[in-house]
This record gives structure tokens, sequence and C-alpha cells, in this order.
């Protein structure tokens, strides 16, 4: 009867951005040393060859998994997308040692979020590549994906945009 008492439906706005998750060069996924994610075999992406082993997180949302290995992070953006940050390739060998998780399942993160910390010499002792890579995994949710930068980049600094289908 009186409009003015209902709530009025606003639409949601995501952050759709995607984030460097290091200081170091950005490149774009079909560069990664490894074909399972040259090829885009597990989504599309980008990963950063990074010169500090501070890694932060990639996007705004929660920490869906923690591989055992702690290799990798499963993550879910706020706006649904999934997104996998695979620290290095090959790295599953190393049984998580050179890697310091500092986020648990369920957390909130953002890119000031520091996620792990990496020895990137113990990698490079270990003979592995240091690509920090980033992919979106539910493709099939994907509406579009940019990478808007390339090049040396800041951990945080703001390198694409993923938007989820409505």
């Amino acid at each position: 009867m009186f409009g003015f008492l209902k709530k009025k439906k606003e639409a949601k706005v995501f952050n759709n951005n995607l984030y460097a998750v290091a200081t170091g060069e950005i490149i774009p996924i079909d560069k990664v040393s490894d074909p399972v994610f040259s090829q885009k075999m597990m989504g599309d992406g980008f990963a950063v060859i990074p010169t500090s082993g501070d890694i932060h997180a990639p996007v705004s949302g929660k920490v869906l998994s923690i591989f055992p290995t702690k290799h990798a992070l499963g993550l879910k953006m706020d706006n649904g997308l999934e997104v996998l940050l695979h620290m290095g390739v090959d790295t599953v060998e190393l049984n998580g040692a050179p890697f310091n998780i500092l986020v648990s399942e369920g957390d909130t993160i953002s890119a000031e979020t520091v996620v792990a910390k990496v020895d990137l010499d113990a990698l490079k002792a270990s003979d592995k590549h240091n690509d920090m890579i980033v992919v979106i995994t539910n493709m099939d949710a994907l509406a579009e994906y940019t990478l808007t930068k390339t090049g040396v980049v800041a951990a945080g600094e703001v390198v694409g945009q993923a938007t989820a289908k409505a």
C-alpha cells in the first residue's frame, strides 16, 4: 500500500578486479612454462614471475581450500568466480617445503592480504619455475576476462578484471 515502506532492491556491485600476486613481471597464461596452464586446460588467467616471495591474494573474496602440499590455494571471488593460485611449476613434489601459508580456509581476503611467503631460492635450488599462476577455474560462469597489464607490476596492483555471468 505504501511504497516508501518497501525496501528497494539494489543491484549488487561486485569487485571484479584481479590483482598482481607479487612484485615482478606479469605474463599472460599462454606464456607460463607448464603446458597444462599455458594451453588453458585449467582455465584462463595470468602469472607473475616474482622478485619477492611475499604472495598476495589475486582477488577479493574467500579462501575455499589450501592444498595439503601448500603449493596452491582455491579462492572464490565475491562475484562467484573460482580462482586457483598455483605457486610455482611442478611444486607439488616439494611437499610444502618452500611455502609458508598465512591464511586459513574461510578467511576473507583482498589485494592487501599476504596469503603466503615463498622461499624463491629454495624453488630455484629445486630447479622449479617460480611462476605464480592465477587461473579462473569455473570458466562456464565467466562472462568476461581481460588482462589489462603486462610487464613489471607491484604486488596488489590491478592487472585485469573477471566478470561473472548474471
